[in-house]
C-alpha cells in the first residue's frame, strides 16, 4: 500500500514556492500511483496552535503527481473559506498530505471510530435537497468532538442550516475511510532542500514581503 511520505509534502511545498518564484517545480521523488488524496495547509505563528489555511482534495482516485501538484495550489489559493495564501506566509506554513484508503459503507451514523475513520456523509434534507460533506480521519480527534458533534458539524458543512433531529441523523448515509498522512513544517522543508539540493529555497522569511 502506498503511504503518505516526506517527499510528497516536499513536492507540495515545491509547487507552492514555485508559484511565487516562477522557478520550475523539481520532479517528484516518489512513485506514481492512483489514489484519493488531500492537501492541507496550516499556519503556525509564535509556537501557537496551527490554524487552517486551506484543505482541498479528491475522494476519487487521481494520479499522485498531478494530484498533489493541483491540490497543493488549489488548497492554498482557492479554498473559498479562506483568503489565498500569500508568499510572505510560506515560512509559517505546515503541509499535511493525506492518501485515503479502505472505503466501506458504515452500518449507521455511529458506525465509525474517532481518530481512525474519515467520513463521507450524504443525506437529503427536509427541503429535498441532496447534500454531502467529508472530514478527514484526524479532524474529529483534533477538535475533541464526540461522534454526534462530528455528524452535526458535517451536516452543517454540507450547507444544511436547519434543525438537526435524531430522525434526520438516522437518515444519513456514511462511507467511512482511513488514511495515511505526513506533516511537514516549512523549516523542515527548507532543511530538506538544503540537504538534498545544496541550497536553501528561494523563498524565505525575509523574501517576498
Amino acid at each position: 500500500m502506498v503511504a503518505a511520505n516526506e517527499e510528497m509534502a516536499v513536492y507540495c511545498f515545491d509547487t507552492l514556492v514555485s508559484h511565487y518564484t516562477s522557478e520550475l517545480v523539481p520532479p517528484p521523488a516518489f512513485d506514481e500511483g492512483q489514489h484519493p488524496l488531500f492537501v492541507t495547509w496550516k499556519k503556525v505563528l509564535n509556537g501557537g496552535e496551527p490554524r487552517l489555511r486551506g484543505c482541498i482534495g479528491t475522494l476519487e482516485a487521481r494520479g499522485l503527481f498531478t494530484g498533489f501538484k493541483d491540490y497543493a495550489l488549489t488548497s492554498a489559493l482557492r479554498d473559498r473559506r479562506f483568503p489565498p495564501i500569500q508568499a510572505r506566509e510560506i515560512p509559517y506554513l505546515q503541509c499535511t498530505v493525506s492518501i485515503l484508503t479502505d472505503y466501506e459503507p458504515a452500518a449507521n451514523y455511529l458506525d465509525w471510530e474517532v481518530g481512525k475513520h474519515g467520513m463521507i456523509l450524504e443525506f437529503t434534507d427536509p427541503d429535498n435537497t441532496r447534500r454531502s460533506a467529508t472530514y478527514l480521519p484526524e479532524v474529529a480527534a483534533q477538535e475533541g468532538w464526540t461522534k454526534i458533534e462530528t455528524i452535526d458539524s458535517l451536516m452543517h458543512k454540507s450547507g444544511y442550516m436547519g434543525v438537526i433531529t435524531e430522525n434526520l441523523r438516522k437518515r444519513v448515509r456514511i462511507t467511512r475511510y482511513q488514511s495515511t498522512l505526513f506533516t511537514m513544517h516549512y523549516s523542515e522543508y527548507a532543511a530538506y532542500v538544503k540537504r538534498a539540493r545544496g541550497a536553501a529555497p528561494l523563498i524565505g522569511a525575509k523574501s517576498y514581503h
